[in-house]
């Protein structure tokens, strides 16, 4: 008869087997289930937040001398369209455009980013471009535009400038204008200031203010938020800025972990308002999120945004 602890190691590597085997099963489910979380995320991120989700933000801005018919008015921001992007945002940026058609605002600031490398004809691009904000101003909206990085790479900004004017849409490239009043009132003008992109050492903001009186309202646009700093103290009551995409790709929480945050040389203020101490004194600047793609056509933490800011008195 033989012992039981003889009969117990014999047992042993079987129940070893079985543990492996269980291990196995138990991986093998935790990868399933990691890889279809990832799909179901890539999938969020190409097919439903870029495509489906609109962030409309709304802030308030308190400019100096504001004149009584600015008072209240609503100025709507949307920017880095990146029309020739494969894969692009079209159809958001028809949303964006009927949504800003239908609330009427005073004015209209697009800071820059119109159009993405693509194989397409320079030409083609600039048409699609025009067609898809045409309806701003057919409805009679003032429209202001500054170059992005992308439409000096892309060596469209003449064309695009010509297109855009031919369409009643002012292009500012280091310069200012005065804004028409809500209902032509005879007040005190509202400038815009137009700053050129300083990743393609086309910003020269000194310039841009040449033409704007010391104590006169004005609001400020520009692509890239490094120029920020770079504008001298009380200059501008705000400031509005694109570039970023808001990350493009972001963590919760933690908007410097982002994928255009990780990938981009210069310092970026990601999204919202510039932290306190980014800029000079009495300045304030807001970093919209834009509406398409930089590398890949993915949003994740960082929905496709059309910021409104209503004119307060200071």
């Amino acid at each position: 008869m033989a012992h039981p602890a003889a009969r117990d190691d014999e047992a042993v590597p079987g129940r070893r087997g079985h543990r492996h085997r269980r291990l196995r099963r138990v991986l093998t489910g935790l990868v399933a289930v990691v890889v279809a979380l990832g799909l179901l995320v890539v999938g969020y991120g190409v097919a439903i937040e870029p495509r489906l989700i609109l962030d409309q933000e709304r802030i308030q801005a308190r400019i100096p001398g504001l004149g009584p018919e600015w008072v209240g008015a609503q100025v709507m921001v949307f920017s880095d369209l990146q029309v020739g992007m494969w894969w692009d945002n079209t159809g958001m940026i028809e949303r964006v455009v009927e949504t800003t058609v239908a609330a009427q605002p005073a004015a209209v600031l697009l800071p820059g980013d119109f159009l993405y490398q693509s194989e397409a004809s320079i030409q083609e691009r600039v048409d699609d471009v025009t067609r898809l904000l045409e309806p701003l101003t057919a409805a009679g909206i003032p429209v202001y535009a500054t170059m992005g990085n992308h439409d000096y790479a892309v060596g469209v900004v003449e064309e695009l400038t010509t297109a855009f004017e031919d369409r009643g849409i002012e292009v500012l490239a280091n310069e200012a204008v005065v804004v028409p009043a809500p209902g032509g009132g005879p007040g005190p003008g509202l400038f815009l200031v137009g700053v050129g992109p300083s990743s393609v050492g086309e910003a020269a903001p000194q310039e841009a203010f040449d033409d704007v009186p010391e104590a006169a309202p004005r609001l400020v646009m520009m692509h890239n938020p490094t120029t920020f700093p770079e504008l001298a103290p009380g200059t501008a009551p705000l400031a509005v800025a694109g570039h970023t995409h808001c990350g493009q790709i972001a963590l919760p929480l933690l908007s410097q972990w982002s994928y255009l945050g990780l990938t981009e040389e210069e310092e970026l203020v990601v999204d919202g308002f510039a932290p306190p101490g980014y800029g000079a004194e009495g300045n304030e600047m807001y970093v919209t999120c834009g509406i398409g793609f930089s590398l890949l056509p993915v949003r994740i933490n960082a929905p496709p945004q059309l910021l409104t800011v209503e004119l307060r008195r200071a």
